[in-house]
């Protein structure tokens, strides 16, 4: 009973980071250090780790960036992408060679691209239109796009913050800040709950939630290491599975998400994510 809950859970997470929603509002304008102000502790320690991430301004002087994606599950499916983005607009392109997870049903190339006005899906070099398939390629660019750009969108407008309090895990302190999305309707929305690294201002784990599959008691922590790409801090290791809001490290598997092989600035242009 227990591994095939597990399993349930696991097939609504390995779909949710793919799947769940994310906004894609324009970057607010970076507001000087002296005039800013702040609605809470948690905002401020935000603000102060955006400092050390850089924050969307940091990211839109880099115009683009192309990199490599490998997400592995514990039951041994890979999925490997090759992701370009431009900052500004945020387009999202992605070219599978590698897709035991998304549509695997579909045999050799995948490439799937948002190009500002709709998304598209080729297989082979063939565009296709299947609206099922075009719903996924819906969810995973945007998706893609805010897990990579993350720390960096955490000053976006429409975000709420709620200063929590301290934890000492594994002898690290830790100043905890939840984050929440301003809903325009009464439909829940996901749940970030940081734990910032007192002596780095870095976030070393956070939980989230998956409020489109309506799994908002049972949080997922995500764990990172960082590498320094051209100047910017890039959480380029990362593991997740379900814990509690808590922070506990459970007995389940870790899902593993590497980005490797980062590149900025590479005159990417927005014809080049056209179908």
């Amino acid at each position: 009973m227990k591994a095939n809950i597990f399993t349930l859970i696991l097939c609504v997470v390995l779909a949710s980071c793919n799947d769940t929603k994310k906004p894609t509002s324009t970057a607010p304008e970076i507001v000087k250090t002296e005039t800013m102000s702040f609605d809470n502790k948690g905002h401020e320690l935000v603000y102060n780790l955006t400092k050390k991430t850089g924050n969307y301004q940091t990211l839109l002087n880099k115009k683009d960036v192309v990199y490599t994606y490998t997400y592995k599950t514990p039951d041994g499916k890979t999925d490997s992408s090759t992701e370009k983005y431009i900052f500004n607009g945020e387009l999202s392109y992605g070219a599978y060679n590698q897709h035991e997870r998304t549509l695997p049903n579909l045999k050799g190339v995948l490439e799937q691209g948002w190009d500002g006005n709709q998304y598209w899906l080729k297989h082979n070099g063939n565009v296709l239109n299947n609206e099922a398939y075009l719903k996924r390629v819906a969810f995973n660019r945007p998706t893609n796009f805010y897990w990579f750009a993350m720390f960096q969108k955490l000053l976006d407008p429409g975000l709420t913050y709620e200063y929590l309090g301290e934890k000492t895990i594994n002898g690290k302190d830790y100043e905890i800040v939840k984050i929440s999305f301003i809903s325009e309707t009464d439909k829940p929305t996901d749940i970030y709950q940081l734990y910032i690294n007192k002596e780095t201002n870095l976030v070393d784990q956070f939980l989230f939630t998956v409020a489109d599959f309506g799994k908002m008691e049972i949080p997922f922590l995500m764990q990172m290491e960082y590498e320094n790409i051209d100047g910017i801090l890039i959480p380029t290791k990362r593991k997740y599975k379900p814990s509690n809001w808590e922070a506990e490290v459970t007995d389940q598997p870790w899902i593993n998400v590497n980005w490797t092989d980062i590149k900025f600035n590479n005159g990417l242009k927005p014809e080049d994510f056209k179908a």
